[in-house]
């Protein structure tokens, strides 16, 4: 550790005397005048802007047949007109410098115009990565290290972040190894999800195979690539974890019992997956939740309802729990709904006219027909049980009950037919002698 802090002190040494050099050198009149040269084409590139910007933007709000992708890489250019222009600008300033002076009086613009260029690239092929934070990380680390590079100092910069190390055991990790790491970790990472989403839509459009059967492919595709991409990255930057056997087990120890319930549903995840027992787009119910599935992830189910709501169920309370499954092996559904009539009423005539409302309704299938039976004789009225049969229960099933029961209430108005409601006769038996009195006459 002590040579390692001396390793360090040496190196930001050697930085500082390096940098003190070139800012002293900065002070030479050629240098002066290359930074004025460069801020003069920077106004010119600022004023240009000014007025190329309006325009290019005005000419792309015309492009309304554009690719989604060809209009976002679009408002980046527009985003970054000021260092296009700029770059666009001083690369023939540096060109024709290089023609009519010494290589040393134009040596700092070449720099400039080295950095603009590529400072200008990164932030151009970085747009391309999805999520911001990966985005920035990557971005700033790309435009140190070009930085490092164009100005010579990526040997001392490599010995420095070597320097700050730490030891586990055997195994020796310095901040340089980790930051390789990262790097390949994050390209492989971006190269594996490019691979995984171009492939699943590719999966996704073919019809001949299952909609579980899909989603497991894309889900085991998906481990696959990111699983080589971990283990080829730790092989490039040559990290060695020989020395972490004894940590890794103990930590391992600890996440099984921590996450015994995340294991839990990524192994019924699969079990869902291979038994095809739900898939997406089934119409299903569990509890009070009724509505269908819209993906099957690794940890949970999306269930979208017919209010909007989506609800994330485990997938082990799916392998679990009793599963109504509306569209398993067809989309067939039996609808059942209760009414009752007055005794007065033919309950023929009521049957009759129950099954032709019913089949009056949209969505009630006519191919298997309606029945209606009688299931009992209450108190105030005749009790039937109409049942139907509709074949899109991911279109609800309380809306085409009550638009049968709204059919049944027009066809008994017409028909004459009565919907009872319960009725009671009070007799007194015995009145009270008031009340008796009462009734006497004078």
């Amino acid at each position: 550790m002590d040579q390692d802090r001396d390793i360090a002190l040496d190196i930001v040494m050697g930085l500082w005397q390096r940098a003190d050099l070139f800012l002293t050198g900065m002070l030479r009149p050629w240098n002066l005048y290359q930074i004025l040269i460069a801020l003069a084409v920077l106004g010119l590139a600022w004023a240009l802007s000014r007025v190329v910007r309006p325009r290019f933007h005005d000419w792309l709000r015309a492009r309304d047949g554009w690719p989604k992708w060809r209009l976002r890489f679009a408002l980046q250019l527009h985003r970054r007109m000021l260092l296009i222009l700029f770059v666009a600008l001083i690369w023939p300033v540096v060109w024709l410098m290089r023609e009519v002076t010494w290589p040393s009086r134009s040596y700092l613009l070449g720099i400039i115009a080295t950095l603009a260029l590529a400072w200008l690239a990164i932030a151009l092929v970085t747009r391309f990565i999805g999520n911001v934070l990966v985005r920035k990380a990557v971005r700033v680390g790309a435009w140190v290290w070009v930085t490092l590079i164009i100005l010579g100092l990526t040997g001392d910069a490599e010995r420095l972040l070597d320097s700050f190390a730490f030891s586990i055991g055997e195994a020796r990790f310095s901040l340089w190894l980790l930051l390789q790491a990262a790097v390949v970790l994050t390209a492989l990472f971006a190269i594996a999800r490019f691979i995984s989403h171009a492939s699943a839509a590719n999966i996704n459009r073919n019809e001949d195979i299952s909609p579980s059967m899909r989603v497991l492919v894309v889900k085991f595709m998906q481990l696959m690539l990111y699983g080589v991409a971990f283990f080829v990255a730790l092989r490039i930057v040559g990290l060695d974890l020989t020395g972490l056997t004894f940590f890794s087990g103990a930590v391992g120890v600890g996440l099984g019992f921590g996450l015994q319930k995340v294991v839990s549903n990524l192994v019924s995840g699969v079990i869902i997956l291979l038994d095809k027992s739900v898939k997406p787009g089934d119409v299903i119910s569990i509890g009070d939740t009724f509505g269908w599935i819209n993906t099957l992830g690794a940890r949970y189910v999306s269930i979208t309802t017919r209010d909007g709501k989506e609800y994330l169920i485990p997938n082990e309370d799916l392998i679990t729990g009793q599963v109504v499954n509306w569209s398993h092996s067809n989309d067939f559904v039996r609808v059942d709904i209760y009414f009752g009539t007055a005794y007065a009423d033919d309950p023929h005539l009521v049957r009759k006219v129950a099954i032709e409302a019913a089949l009056g309704v949209d969505r009630v299938l006519g191919s298997q027909p309606p029945v209606c039976h009688i299931v009992g004789f209450g108190d105030s009225s005749v009790d039937y049980i109409l049942r139907f049969w509709i074949v899109d229960p991911s279109k609800g099933l309380t809306n085409i009950r009550g638009n049968v029961y709204l059919a049944l209430w027009d066809a008994f108005q017409a028909h004459g037919i009565t919907i009872p409601f319960p009725q009671r006769e009070v007799r007194h038996l015995n009145p009270p002698p008031a009340a008796a009195g009462a009734t006497e006459g004078p």
